[in-house]
C-alpha cells in the first residue's frame, strides 16, 4: 500500500521545504495579562496548507473515477428497492476504495516521476509538480467526450464556436490546462455513469412491471408492487452474481 500512503502524503512532503523557509507571520491573537501581553501567529505557509487540505474532497470528485463509481452504486441501490440498504457510507467507503484501485497505475506513475525524484533532491518543486500532473491529465483526458471537451474549450474562448472542417485545431489536448479539462471530465463522468445506472435499471424495470401487471390481474390494487418485487430482485441479483457485474464492468469501464 505504498502508493495509497503516498498520494495521501504527497501534499504535506511537497510543501514541508518551503515551511522551513523564513516566511511571513499573520497575527492570530493578543493575550493580555496585567501588563504584559504575548502575541501569536500563524505562520502563512501553514495557513495555505490547510486551505489546500479543505480541497482535497473535491479534487477526488473532479479529478478521479469516485465520481462515476459513487453514482453508479447509488443506481444500484435505488434499482434494487432498497432505500437505506447499504447505508451511505458504506457506498461513500466502497466507492473510494475501488477508486483507489482503479487510479493505483496512476498513483504509482505519479510516485515513481515525481514524487520519489524530489524527495531525492533530483527534481525541483515546481518540475516535479509539472510531472505529477502529466500522468492525472492524461487519465482525465483519455476519460472525457470528445464533444464535453469542444464545449468547455468554446465557453472558455480557447476555440471559436465555429470551425471549418479542414482548420486544425488551435489547442493541442496535451496543452488543455486543469480549469478547462476538470470540468469537461466531470460532466463527461455523469453522462458515463447515468448511461451505465440506465443499463442496470433496465431488468429490475422488468421485473416490477411483471409483478404490477400482476397484481392488477388478481385485483391486488391496493398492495404496494415494490414490496412484493424486492425479494424477486435480490434473488435475481444474486443468482447473476449481480455484485461483481457491477463492478468488474465499473472497473473495465475506465480502460476500455
Amino acid at each position: 500500500m505504498r502508493w495509497a500512503t503516498s498520494v495521501l502524503l504527497t501534499p504535506p512532503l511537497l510543501i514541508l521545504p518551503l515551511m522551513a523557509e523564513a516566511l511571513p507571520q499573520l497575527p492570530l491573537l493578543s493575550i493580555t495579562s496585567g501588563n504584559s501581553q504575548q502575541d501569536y501567529s500563524v505562520n502563512l505557509q501553514i495557513l495555505l496548507v490547510l486551505t489546500m487540505l479543505s480541497f482535497l474532497p473535491g479534487l477526488l470528485m473532479v479529478a478521479t473515477s469516485f465520481t462515476r463509481v459513487l453514482i453508479v452504486l447509488a443506481i444500484l441501490r435505488q434499482g434494487l428497492g432498497l432505500q437505506q440498504i447499504p447505508p451511505t457510507r458504506v457506498l461513500i467507503a466502497t466507492a473510494l476504495i475501488l477508486t483507489a484501485f482503479i487510479m493505483k497505475p496512476v498513483f504509482e506513475e505519479i510516485w515513481q516521476q515525481a514524487i520519489e525524484p524530489y524527495l531525492e533532491e533530483r527534481m525541483q518543486f515546481r518540475e516535479a509538480i509539472q510531472v505529477a500532473g502529466q500522468p492525472l491529465h492524461q487519465f482525465m483526458l483519455g476519460q472525457t467526450r470528445k464533444a464535453d471537451m469542444e464545449q468547455f474549450l468554446v465557453l472558455s474562448g480557447e476555440i471559436p464556436a465555429v470551425q471549418n472542417q479542414t482548420s486544425k485545431p488551435s489547442v493541442l489536448p496535451e496543452d488543455i490546462p486543469f480549469s478547462i479539462l476538470m470540468p469537461a471530465f466531470l460532466s463527461s463522468e455523469i453522462k458515463t455513469s447515468l448511461q451505465m445506472g440506465f443499463l442496470i435499471l433496465l431488468p429490475f424495470l422488468v421485473i416490477d412491471l411483471l409483478v404490477a401487471s400482476i397484481l392488477m390481474a388478481l385485483g391486488m390494487i391496493m398492495l404496494s408492487p415494490m414490496l412484493i418485487s424486492l425479494p424477486f430482485k435480490l434473488l435475481l441479483f444474486v443468482v447473476v452474481d449481480g455484485w461483481s457485474l457491477i463492478v468488474s464492468g465499473t472497473i473495465r469501464s475506465f480502460y476500455l
